[in-house]
């Protein structure tokens, strides 16, 4: 037991002494020291990809309108307002529904504008109309919506709108 204990403790002695040495394996690379950077010429993030030839470009969201739009309500909730719209799909199983700002979100004669859309992934038409029906919100902030006296959300075929009282 004595001999053991002492041949552990001498181990350990010596085995802290290679801490810089080019025997522990964790010194390989040496120690880290500052190199001058190439300016960039932008701001760039370094975490982001840049884009290469063969990558496919990306063709933004592509949404069809809705086919009609049933409900349209305004629920105010602390700093600002939420749109919640329900909709019916003319064809079966939409996803990824959207309300789209139209003008960049800036009401345009005082009228905030959107536009309903959803993808389709097949173009089977019919079933109930609860089993097509959809629902989005939108929050508005209170900034956007100063000057604004109307949200107005847009379908295929028809359009509901809210007016401030």
């Amino acid at each position: 037991m004595q001999k053991s204990l002492s041949v552990l403790l001498v181990s350990a002695v010596i085995l802290t002494g290679c801490g810089e040495s080019r025997l522990n394996p964790k010194n390989w690379f040496g120690r880290g020291r500052s190199v001058p950077v190439a300016e960039s010429a932008g701001d760039v993030n370094p975490l982001i990809p840049s884009k290469g030839r063969l990558q496919r470009r990306d063709p933004g969201y592509q949404g069809r309108l809705v086919g009609e739009i049933k409900s349209l309500v305004i629920e105010q909730v602390p700093g600002g307002a939420i749109a919640r719209v329900t909709g019916v799909s003319d064809v079966q199983g939409p996803y990824e529904v959207k309300l789209i700002a139209l003008n960049d979100g800036k009401p345009v004669n005082g009228v905030l504008s959107y536009e309903l859309r959803a993808l389709t992934a097949s173009r089977i038409t019919g079933g109930t109309e609860r089993s097509r029906s959809l629902t989005a919100a939108v929050y508005v902030t209170n900034q956007n919506l100063s000057g604004v006296r109307e949200i107005r959300i847009t379908g295929a075929r028809n359009a509901q709108s809210s007016r401030r009282r």
